[in-house]
């Protein structure tokens, strides 16, 4: 089946990825595989950027509170322009703009400096809380890893955004059911996290395709039509390492190792994706 427009980005911001990730010889290469469909739903339909003024105030915002998925961006970004591609192969040495994690000092197109997991959608929240209070139509977005939400932070902002009545505000879950040490579901269960967002009071959704990036797109413009003044929670099913058999395969694939061999079949696949449609 051809392509679509978004998967093929999709898949052209998966073979950045691998690149950066066979220069490095390691990296957090599940997890940012498993967001990299939402990159490209983002970047290639909804969201509200200019690579040419990465700080313009009207711009949307998109806080990657799992700060570890800093690659899936940087790829994301150089693909569209805020940078040179060559930055790519310089991730995480010394004196580089794009460190493993993402710092928005460094790296242009980046909206908070993450890390320390939960403390990006507190940050999130009050960027949407301040733009609601400008009266600006700019969005604010951000993803959480299903992992992240071990911590107590991410649910005192949700608490806190339904209050506020944040209707600008569009979080993700990159619900991939692994966390560093584990399966999500043996360390800490987190259940049904569309019904928990509801009873939170927001406009609460799941995308079973959480790697098809057209789905996405519905659910986002879905949210942006009903949500009104509540702030929208979309549960995305993805897969740890998803495009990349190698990674997807592997019972710990939090953060990995890659030879440039592996890295290699990785590339051949996206490759002859890309030339078969």
């Amino acid at each position: 089946m051809p392509l679509t427009p978004l998967k093929r980005l999709a898949t052209e911001i998966r073979l950045l990825e691998m690149e950066m990730f066979k220069k490095r010889g390691f990296g957090h290469i599940g997890g940012c595989m498993s967001m990299t469909d939402l990159c490209a739903a983002l970047y290639g339909s909804e969201f509200r950027f200019d690579p040419q003024n990465p700080d313009r105030e009207d711009r949307d915002r998109f806080v990657v509170s799992k700060g570890h998925g800093g690659p899936a961006m940087y790829a994301t970004l150089a693909h569209y322009g805020f940078f040179p591609k060559d930055w790519l192969l310089t991730m995480n040495e010394p004196k580089t703009r794009l460190p493993s994690h993402c710092d928005r000092l460094l790296t242009p197109g980046i909206d908070m400096t993450a890390g320390s997991l939960g403390q990006g959608a507190s940050v999130a929240a009050g960027m949407a809380l301040g733009l609601k209070l400008k009266g600006s139509d700019a969005r604010v977005y951000t993803i959480l890893g299903d992992g992240e939400l071990n911590e107590g932070q991410p649910w005192e902002m949700i608490m806190f955004a339904p209050a506020q009545k944040l209707g600008n505000f569009i979080m993700f879950v990159d619900r991939n059911y692994k966390q560093l040490d584990g399966d999500t579901e043996t360390i800490i269960p987190l259940g049904d996290l569309q019904e928990k967002f509801a009873a939170f009071g927001w406009y609460a959704m799941t995308v079973e395709e959480g790697n098809d990036p057209d789905a996405i797109v519905t659910a986002i413009q879905d949210a942006k039509k009903n949500q009104g003044e509540r702030p929208a929670a979309i549960v995305l099913n993805t897969v740890k390492g998803a495009g990349f058999p190698e990674v997807i395969e592997q019972e710990f694939n939090h953060f990995v190792t890659v030879s440039p061999e592996q890295a290699d079949r990785g590339i051949a696949i996206f490759h002859k994706m890309l030339e078969e449609n």
